[in-house]
Formats: C-alpha cells, structure tokens, sequence
C-alpha cells in the first residue's frame, strides 16, 4: 500500500468535497419542500392533485436516477421551447441540472415517508388542538408537522444518506464532485483501488456525522423518551436555607 500517493489523493479530493456537500444539502432541502406538497396532494382528498401526485412517484421511483439526469442534462435541450425560455440559463448548467434531477428524484422517495408520517400523527392529538380552538394552518404547524416529523426522521435518515451517495452521478455531466475527482485521478495513475478506498472512506465519514445529526434532531425531538433525571431523597431534604449556608 503506498501511503504516499493515498494521502495525495485524500488531498485532491477533499477540494471535491464543497460540492458533494452542496449537491445534496441544496437537493435535499428543495426535496424536502417538494415531497411536503406531494404528501399533501396524496391527503388532500382532491382527486387531480391525489393522481397528480401518484403518478409522479411512480415515475421518479420507478426509472433510474441515471437516466433522469440523462433526460434532464441531455434531453431538454433538444427542445426550442426550452431553449427560448427564461430557464435555459439554469438548465443548460451542469450543476443546475443535477440539482433538479436530484430534487425531483429524492422528492418522490420523501414524499411518502412524510405521508407516512402524516397519517400516523394521532387523531387525538388533532382533536385536542380543534378543543382549544386552533384554526387549521395552526394545528398543522404547532401540532401534526412536528409529530409528523418526528415519525419520519428516521425513514428520511435514510433518504438523505442515499442521496448523499446518489451526487457521485453527478460526475457523469462533468460536474467534479469527489466521485469525478476520483475518476480523473484513475486516468491520470490507473490505480482504481486506492483512489476509490479513499473516495469511499470520506463518503463514509460524510454519512456517518449526518446519521449523528440526525440522531440529535430525534433526542431533540422526542423529550419524552429522554432520561430522567435520577431522583436522590438525601439531595431533596436539603433546605434551600441549609443549602446557601453550606
């Protein structure tokens, strides 16, 4: 194992990092935002929206993520009325249109597991909130999304880990993420195994501080399943009077 040339190449790709890091946090959150508004279509009870929104995962779930970005990068392109429109700035960007394959891409998987976790939000839970008089906007906001939420963290951990791994398919449209780093490294030295250990061991470290992270939102989510404070009777029979004197 020559661990010269590792630490060369750990030091070429930490530059790739940036962008990895800023593929999937900028997929993720726009994802986010559109798996909450494909959720809701699926509740809504409105019979366009509910197919609208099923169609669209059984698309986006059911195709390759690499033929999307293919479709995406490649195809639009080959229409005038893209080209004409105010979006081919952004679309005709590698980066662009990573970031939107990867959005619609992660959407679908997201939005059902928030549905998910929509419908397991207890129904007594709403029925306190309409007793106290909240309008709707507020008991979705101050009770169901938080409880939702919580439920579906731990699925969406793993959503956002794949998508983590899913930006090295960003390299195949030039973009130069740690997994195009790593590729151009390959041609230059031939030697796959050690670039690709080293490009594996920093997705790996990425995926384990966020599975951290993410372990921190539910400790912070879920105050009820913390431990308690242990209770000691000695401590307790203290005055507050005895306890400055001391």
């Amino acid at each position: 194992m020559d661990w010269q040339f590792l630490f060369e190449t750990f030091v070429s790709l930490i530059s790739a990092i940036p962008l990895t890091l800023e593929l999937a946090a900028t997929s993720i959150a726009l994802g986010a935002v559109l798996a909450l508004g494909l959720a809701l279509c699926r509740l809504s009870g409105i019979l366009v929206l509910e197919w609208f929104a099923r169609a669209y995962v059984f698309v986006f779930r059911g195709t390759p993520l690499l033929v999307q970005i293919f479709l995406i990068y490649y195809g639009l392109g080959q229409f005038p009325e893209v080209r004409h429109s105010f979006l081919w700035p952004f679309l005709r960007e590698p980066y662009w249109c990573a970031v939107l394959a990867l959005t619609m891409n992660t959407a679908a998987y997201a939005g059902e597991i928030i549905r998910g976790g929509l419908l397991s939000v207890p129904f007594g839970q709403i029925e306190a909130a309409r007793a106290c008089g909240m309008p709707g906007l507020m008991q979705f906001r101050r009770i169901i999304l938080p409880l939702a939420i919580r439920q579906a963290l731990p699925g969406y951990s793993n959503e956002m880990i794949a998508m983590v791994k899913a930006t090295s398919l960003a390299s195949i449209i030039t973009l130069m993420e740690v997994t195009g780093v790593a590729a151009k490294i390959i041609s230059q030295s031939y030697r796959a195994i050690e670039v690709f250990i080293v490009a594996g061991a920093i997705y790996l470290t990425i995926n384990f501080l966020l599975t951290r992270l993410v372990h921190l939102a539910e400790y912070w989510l879920s105050p009820h399943l913390r431990q308690p404070v242990p209770y000691h009777p000695a401590a307790a029979s203290v005055s507050p009077l005895e306890g400055n004197a001391r």
